[in-house]
């Protein structure tokens, strides 16, 4: 085996950690916000959160299944291996359910929660277009 080839398989490996690492996150992070908004009572919920006690709880809830759809379709299906460009869709999804709660958020003046969907919007990226493109992977051979 060369340099070279030494040299090119360590950043698909490092990718590929990196992609992994990316989609536990952003999965903890999504399947954690979703079940808080999906468990909680609204009153207690708008203590933490104070938009969800102005909006309906029928709204609450849906973004609570939007969170949990999201979290499980950017970690299940390329653990899985069944149907993994879901886990793009999935990445997609997450980057412009961020992209909504940014503005959402800096339009009712709550800036200080805008560096997590930076973040959140970062990660989401990540994984769409690492799995989109550069690591994609193999769909399960049944």
């Amino acid at each position: 085996m060369s340099t070279t080839t030494l040299e090119t398989a360590a950043p698909g490996r490092a990718l590929r950690i990196g992609l992994w690492a990316a989609q536990v996150v952003l999965a903890f992070v999504v399947v954690s916000a979703g079940f808080v908004k999906l468990t909680t009572p609204i009153p207690q919920l708008a203590a933490m959160m104070p938009w969800a006690g102005q909006y309906s709880e029928t709204f609450v809830r849906s973004i609570a299944l939007v969170d949990l759809a999201g979290g499980i379709g950017i970690l299940l299906p390329a653990l899985t291996r069944i149907l993994p460009r879901l886990t793009v869709l999935a990445a997609l999804g997450c980057a412009v359910l961020q992209v909504i709660a940014l503005v959402f958020h800096l339009s009712r003046g709550e800036a200080d929660v805008a560096p997590l969907n930076i973040a959140l919007l970062a990660l989401s990226l990540f994984v769409l277009w690492g799995r989109g493109s550069k690591a994609p992977i193999a769909p399960r051979q049944f």
